[in-house]
């Protein structure tokens, strides 16, 4: 994974996407792990007041779906989504989860993801896997 362009370029993409509506924030990139935050609050609760089972779900496919872009050549490929899946244990009703995205599989064609979100109070809130698909422009 390309881990030296800046975190302050990685957050500026956000701008007018979903990432900055939810305040979706890439905090360290490393060789195989992306580490994002997201506030739980109003932006990302469902209707009872606790951490949006969708917006887990967005956080986990920011990560990695951002760092599958990292690992491939923009100019000439894409990244797509192609399967989530999310394992909630913990309801959430204030304060920030920090999702963990670890590269499972760097295909040339595929890259598969687990993806773990954690508590301030470093409990485990959910935890995921997500598939992409790398495609030719």
């Amino acid at each position: 994974m390309n881990t030296e362009i800046p975190l302050e370029v990685l957050n500026k993409m956000s701008q007018n996407t979903l990432l900055e509506q939810l305040n979706i924030v890439i905090t360290k990139v490393e060789i195989t792990t992306i580490t994002g935050t997201m506030p739980v609050d109003k932006r990302t609760h469902q209707p009872a007041g606790l951490l949006h089972g969708g917006a887990t779900a967005a956080l986990i496919e920011s990560l990695g779906s951002l760092g599958s872009s990292l690992m491939v050549d923009l100019k000439k490929q894409s990244i797509v989504g192609l399967e989530i899946n999310v394992n909630h244990m913990r309801g959430l009703r204030e304060g920030i989860v920090t999702g963990v995205a670890k590269v499972v599989h760097a295909g040339r064609r595929t890259h598969v993801w687990q993806v773990d979100v954690w508590s301030e109070e470093k409990k485990q809130v959910a935890t995921g896997r997500l598939t992409v698909m790398v495609i030719d422009k």
